[in-house]
């Protein structure tokens, strides 16, 4: 039997001064850990989607990966309790005359857990069927004492039209209803971090922001998105949810995968100050940025400007308001019309569309 072949990666005072820290085995990367005057080594890629285990921390006797805290005995690379056959290679280590040597291959085996495909990892195919409008409402008000939305009002009035005289099939989401978790930064930490579903989706089953995503990305042709101007911008409701759909315009950059294709968006906004057209183009630009097309004259809105904040008389203007109720209405009529002539050309053809300037240049 060949004798084990041992690489010395450093010297080990050096590593006693961390407790976890990344080494060099080659041409491969291990996590190295010191706790108690032992020595633990295990591969640096984590099982989920690869995050750096050496650049995580330690959790009593448990590596802690950056990216989504998935943990591993820090020297067998085993899971924590209940997961264990979810492991990563563990490796031999012993220390001779002041320096730290590592087995050259690991003596433990990687090991996957089976696991369901999350149901947002289906096919991006539309499903069969006629015309649907999905609408998002971003205003944020006590359930316990509700009261008139001006925005959300106008964003009734256009899904009602929709299935009224369009024929259309409508769905409502309420994002004060949804209890989800705000955006933890994981693309801030790499791009591959920013995982489709969203990383926060696929770990936390009681998060309920998977309802947009099965609206926007796959059920919707039309989304109309309606949010009430807060200090000049969107409501913190509309924001929360949209840097949760980071995820959606990730895919492009880390797989080349187009995830909104055909389909329309469009928006209502309402307010007691001017800012419209700052929220507009905000909203525009993001959701343009995702893949959604825009039909001609795309947001209709409404302000009493800075000058006459007088919230109950603006309540009670949109309420009584034909006019907006008209614009509601043809909003989604435009936006219908856009939708079914894209339709109608995604049956004729499959060219795709190239997404310019999401990868980088080959020539860099």
């Amino acid at each position: 039997m060949a004798a084990e072949e041992w690489i010395d990666v450093g010297a080990a005072e050096d590593f006693r001064r961390q407790p976890l820290r990344e080494a060099s085995l080659g041409e491969r990367k291990v996590a190295v850990s010191f706790k108690d005057g032992k020595f633990g080594v295990i591969s640096n890629v984590c099982n989920h989607v690869g995050g750096p285990l050496g650049k995580g921390r330690l959790d009593g006797e448990f590596v802690v990966c950056p990216w989504h805290q998935y943990k591993f005995h820090r020297c067998t690379g085993e899971g924590e309790p209940g997961y264990e056959a979810d492991k990563v290679p563990g490796y031999g280590v012993k220390e001779e005359n002041g320096r730290l040597l590592v087995t050259a291959k690991p003596v433990s085996k990687r090991g996957h857990l089976p696991h369901e495909a999350h149901p947002l990892e289906r096919s991006l195919d539309r499903a069969p069927g006629g015309l649907r409008v999905g609408g998002i409402s971003t205003t944020a008000m006590d359930p316990k004492n509700p009261r008139f939305s001006t925005s959300e009002h106008l964003l009734t009035v256009a899904l009602d039209h929709a299935k009224a005289a369009l024929g259309a099939e409508t769905k409502l989401i309420r994002l004060n209803d949804l209890n989800f978790r705000h955006c933890e930064g994981y693309y801030s930490k790499a791009a591959k971090a920013c995982t489709w579903p969203c990383s926060i989706t696929s770990m936390d089953q009681t998060d309920q922001l998977d309802r947009v995503y099965d609206m926007a990305v796959f059920w919707a042709d039309i989304l109309i998105v309606s949010t009430p101007i807060r200090w000049g911008a969107a409501s913190s409701l509309y924001y929360k949810m949209v840097e949760r759909m980071n995820c959606i315009q990730n895919q492009i950059t880390i797989n080349d995968k187009v995830m909104i294709r055909n389909k329309v968006a469009a928006f209502i906004i309402t307010g007691g100050q001017d800012g419209i057209q700052a929220v507009a183009g905000q909203m525009m630009g993001f959701f343009s940025e995702i893949g959604f097309l825009l039909p001609q004259f795309p947001f209709i809105a409404h302000s009493l400007g800075w000058e006459a904040e007088d919230m109950e008389r603006n309540v009670d203007f949109v309420e009584a308001s034909d006019h907006l109720r008209a614009g509601a209405r043809e909003l989604v009529g435009r936006a219908a019309e856009t939708a079914r002539c894209v339709l109608e050309q995604h049956m004729t053809t499959s060219r795709k569309i190239e997404p310019g300037g999401r990868k980088a240049s080959a020539d860099r």
